[in-house]
């Protein structure tokens, strides 16, 4: 192995590769990252088995092709600490095939490799795809939506820890869920050639968020899907994420939404967010519950909150129009707080049935921002003792 690469590119590869690092396994192999010489450039790979990043960066001077694999969490820590220098030489070191040599400018790094032979195999890039996707709207809708599951290690339910991709009609939908609340985003694909659904894992959808992000060069880039077997691959420029899929059914969402809710209270989101955020603060530790009062008589919410420990707190919060029934219902003020920091609507909606019914979170009034479009959130109640 012997080439030189520009600093920059180097730089971008390898932070690009270790959000894939399995630097906490068991297997020491799947905290390497592998580097294999291609004839079309510099491939830089990492796996922690669940997820997979893949990334080709030019290359020139290359002395053939080859492959070696270096501990990632080295190469990443000198990535982030590389001289100020145009060029990084990569070289196998000739006095030692275990070794490789990295310099940049006045510094030079002897690294041991880890057996090639002992690095699992990539899944390579399926040659039909099955949609592609705004890279702007797949970070809000993973933004909006991967929070509100469990994660990995909370629960058994698999389904849980999940976000459910679904592929039809010319959108796609994310939806997440942890059984007491559920959040659902529903945008337009640039393009669908195949409809389907797939669950992945909201902790490695995280990942594939950082990975875009960093990958994505333009507000208008596209991100490519391809179906594999138990994987479902993102591809933007020279960037490819492989994300492994859940084997368990998603929970049916469409029961979950609420069809009929006739309570309907509208609120300035910022108000009722700012009122929350201070009502919290006296909920009590087991269930952080707010109870949320409205009649008919004023336009007005009373939110109250209390615990033996903290104390108790009461606010009233402004509707926007007096409701038609009175209701007295109880929610966990931090479900309630998650989804209204992640939307940008001026005003929203909590459709109601009764204080045991699921309550329905929407964008409402005459200027929804764009970015809340096709956004909801269900949210069951707190039942509190008496």
């Amino acid at each position: 192995m012997d080439f030189i690469c520009s600093r920059s590119d180097w730089v971008t590869g390898v932070r690009l590769a270790r959000h894939a690092l399995g630097s906490r396994s068991s297997m020491p192999i799947l905290g390497g990252l592998k580097l294999t010489v291609r004839e079309t450039g510099l491939e830089l790979c990492a796996t922690d088995l669940e997820r997979a990043v893949r990334c080709e960066i030019p290359i020139e001077n290359s002395g053939g092709e080859g492959a070696a694999v270096l501990n990632g969490t080295v190469v990443s820590q000198i990535a982030d600490h590389l001289p100020k220098d145009d060029k990084v030489s990569v070289q196998t070191d000739p006095g030692s095939e275990t070794v490789i040599k990295l310099r940049c400018g006045e510094a030079t790094f002897d690294l041991p490799t880890l057996p090639v032979e002992d690095y699992p195999e990539i899944a390579e890039l399926p040659q039909a795809k099955i949609a592609s996707l705004s890279v702007a709207d797949l970070h809000l809708a993973l933004d909006q939506t991967a929070f509100a599951a469990l994660k990995a290690g909370e629960t058994t339910r698999l389904s849980l820890t999940g976000v459910d991709i679904v592929l039809e009609g010319g959108n796609a939908r994310l939806v997440a869920t942890n059984g007491y609340r559920l959040a659902m985003k529903t945008f337009p694909a640039a393009e669908i050639q195949e409809e389907a659904e797939f669950l992945i894992e909201a902790g490695v959808l995280a990942d594939l968020d950082r990975v875009l992000r960093e990958a994505s060069q333009a507000s208008d880039d596209t991100a490519t899907l391809f179906k594999g077997e138990g994987r479902l691959f993102f591809q933007v420029a020279r960037v490819t994420f492989v994300a492994k899929t859940l084997g368990e059914e998603f929970p049916d969402f469409e029961r979950v939404v609420p069809k009929d809710n006739p309570i309907t209270l509208l609120f300035k989101r910022s108000d009722l967010l700012e009122t929350l955020q201070r009502i919290e603060i006296t909920a009590a530790e087991e269930s952080g519950a707010v109870t949320l009062r409205a009649t008919t008589e004023e336009s007005a919410v009373r939110l109250t909150s209390s615990s033996k420990n903290k104390g108790e707190a009461e606010e009233r919060v402004r509707l926007m129009q007096v409701p038609e029934q009175d209701i007295e219902v109880s929610f966990k003020a931090e479900y309630l707080i998650d989804a209204l920091k992640r939307m940008s609507s001026a005003e929203i909606g909590l459709w109601l049935a009764s204080g045991e019914k699921a309550g329905l979170i929407e964008p409402s009034g005459d200027a929804i921002s764009a970015s809340d479009e096709g956004y909801l959130y269900v949210c069951m109640p707190v039942r509190l003792s008496t």
